[in-house]
């Protein structure tokens, strides 16, 4: 194994994807990992469970600007994970999503700034994308955050900062899946808001590895989105009931929770225009214009846009079969599953 002598920070590194990409990162050689979270309570269990001397741990809030600078001293490259993710409790609480998720940002790309850092990833979610919500609209003006920073730096800075998008992170912290299995096991009927809902599915490992194509592929201001199948909602419950083994389980129509949408998009078709395929990736290009538009028009300097934005409806459609195959290539799914069986 390459040994990697360059300090890497992960803020909110105890939440699901942060100790994902942990592990990646120790897998691959890092000898020095930190993790930046306000948890001390998850800190303490992921430490005690590690059990190793190459992963650093520091107690703070991206809000509070010394303790991001604190923790991001010496360090070489920076995945900033930490957000207020859950679109009700910001719905409801949207200044936390505006001190966390806008100027906890802010604090976080200043702090790399300071310090040098030759790599900033900021993961962004489906929801900035046309947001209809406080989450994603939050979520957007992170994105606006870090490309006039990048627009600032320019293609020679020291520091490069990228963006990745991505949808629904499969068995997540707070995502649909966990609360479907908890509920087939208690016996309590499945609740879900819209059987036809789209959602976007992505299993935590390609997050993990869309945000390594970003730290490996990186220009200044880049933002990708990796190409994702979706299923509906109903098919999702099927696939689950199926695999549990609970044909007949009770579902419980909730209706629409607040600002929620049928759909969910990755990238609008003006973006499409101004991207580049590279695979199972889109690597859309940052907005490098001033202020002076006119003199761009002048030059010709503009693009079509495609005719379609590409949204959970019109991307690759799972049916239940194929759910069941995703479903059982998570871990998580096949430790719920084992369980049950043990216990009936």
């Amino acid at each position: 194994m390459e040994v990697v002598n360059e300090p890497v920070l992960i803020t909110g590194g105890t939440g699901s994807f942060g100790k994902t990409m942990l592990l990646d990162l120790l897998e691959k050689g890092y000898q020095e990992v930190r993790i930046l979270s306000r948890d001390e309570e998850k800190q303490d269990m992921l430490r005690n469970t590690l059990r190793n001397p190459n992963v650093r741990f520091f107690i703070g809030d991206i809000r509070n600007e010394d303790s991001v600078m604190r923790a991001m001293a010496g360090v070489q490259s920076v995945f900033h994970a930490a957000a207020l993710k859950q679109v009700p409790s910001c719905e409801f609480f949207p200044i936390e999503a505006v001190r966390t998720n806008i100027l906890g940002s802010e604090n976080v790309i200043r702090a790399a700034l300071a310090n040098n850092v030759k790599s900033l990833v900021l993961l962004s979610t489906d929801k900035a994308v046309q947001p209809v919500n406080a989450m994603g609209v939050s979520k957007a003006m992170m994105e606006k955050l870090g490309q006039a920073a990048a627009r600032s730096l320019g293609a020679r800075a020291t520091t490069t900062i990228s963006m990745v998008r991505y949808g629904n992170v499969m068995c997540s912290r707070g995502s649909v899946i966990p609360l479907f299995i908890q509920q087939i096991k208690s016996g309590q009927p499945i609740s879900i808001t819209e059987p036809s809902m789209t959602r976007f599915l992505m299993p935590l490992r390609d997050s993990v590895a869309l945000v390594h194509h970003a730290f490996n592929h990186a220009r200044q201001g880049d933002l990708f989105i990796r190409k994702a199948a979706a299923s509906n909602i109903a098919d999702l419950v099927k696939a689950l009931v199926d695999l549990f083994g609970v044909p007949e389980h009770p579902i419980k129509v909730i209706g629409w929770r607040h600002a929620e949408k049928l759909y969910e998009t990755l990238a609008t078709a003006q973006e499409l225009a101004e991207s580049e395929d590279m695979g199972d990736y889109y690597r859309i290009y940052m907005d490098g214009r001033d202020l002076n538009y006119q003199a761009y028009f002048s030059k010709g300097n503009h693009q079509t846009a495609q005719s379609q934005d590409y949204h959970s409806h019109n991307t690759e459609q799972l049916d239940v079969e194929k759910v069941k195959a995703l479903l059982l290539s998570l871990p998580e799914v096949c430790s719920e599953l084992e369980a049950w069986k043990n216990a009936k």
